[in-house]
């Protein structure tokens, strides 16, 4: 995840996190909330303090990997060739090279993270099919010039490219004006491009969202900071929606026993093309 990481102060704007096991970090957590191994003693006992806040937390996170190999599928139904997921996290089933390169072997994928954990994993682990090609830069969401500085050794940006920012883009503080971060990146990028987001509600069951980012702050380096759905759609102003808007996470795929859960489920997901 892209934002302030163990071994790092809070304001220390994107400097690049240490490695540092007695403190939690987002992408282990979330590591532990969907099952994984990757993930240490401080990690399950944030982890669990968060819980107890919002207990549906595992279940935002296996909806939230829905909702990415969903839409890279559908993107690259659509003819999309070049991903650029920040904040991937450790890698886990079906990332989304390996949605993009079964339907396209073709593609070419960028993955970014700034924590140097995920970096060594996904290196050992992502591996491309020869057709296509896979990345890896250690950056921060603040630091676009790196990103793409580095995503452009891969990635052609006079071509359309679809960028994934899930769950990462509530760790950017309000004061480091999120908005500007994103319409500075999208402004780089060609017509037909994608912007994929999924983001922490602050007012769906706002009283439970606001527990749950109390706990999150108060025993991780990292801030969260959950956003009303007004909020969260200015970060695809001038762009043209796709699919079925911005949603609730929980409501994404319509109304169904799977995907109906609706309690806890505190997320909006959407997805815009620059026109």
């Amino acid at each position: 995840m892209t934002q302030d990481s163990p071994g790092v102060a809070k304001d220390s704007g994107s400097r690049l996190p240490d490695f540092d096991t007695s403190v939690a970090n987002a992408a282990r957590m979330w590591n532990y909330w969907i099952g994984g191994k990757d993930n240490f003693r401080a990690d399950r006992a944030a982890g669990d303090y968060v819980l107890e806040a919002m207990p549906a937390l595992p279940l935002v996170a296996r909806m939230l990997r829905r909702f990415l190999i969903t839409t890279v599928d559908e993107l690259t139904a659509a003819g999309v060739r070049q991903f650029l997921d920040i904040g991937t996290g450790l890698p886990t089933a079906d990332n989304t090279h390996d949605v993009a390169q079964r339907a396209a072997p073709e593609s070419r994928i960028v993955y970014v993270d700034h924590d140097p954990v995920v970096i060594s994993h996904a290196q050992a682990l992502l591996t491309s099919d020869p057709a296509g090609k896979t990345d890896y830069i250690q950056a921060d969401l603040r630091d676009w010039a790196t990103i793409s500085a580095g995503a452009q050794r891969t990635l052609d940006f006079s071509r359309p490219v679809a960028v994934l920012l899930i769950a990462v883009l509530h760790f950017i503080l309000d004061a480091e004006d999120p908005h500007r971060l994103i319409a500075r990146m999208m402004a780089d990028l060609a017509p037909g491009s994608y912007l994929v987001i999924g983001h922490a509600a602050s007012d769906i069951e706002a009283g439970t969202a606001a527990a749950m980012a109390q706990s999150y702050n108060a025993s991780s380096a990292l801030t969260i900071t959950p956003r009303d759905r007004a909020t969260v759609a200015r970060f695809f102003d001038g762009m043209e929606m796709t699919g079925p808007g911005l949603r609730p996470l929980a409501q994404w795929w319509g109304s169904s026993p799977a995907t109906s859960a609706g309690p806890g489920l505190s997320c909006y997901c959407g997805i815009a093309r620059k026109p």
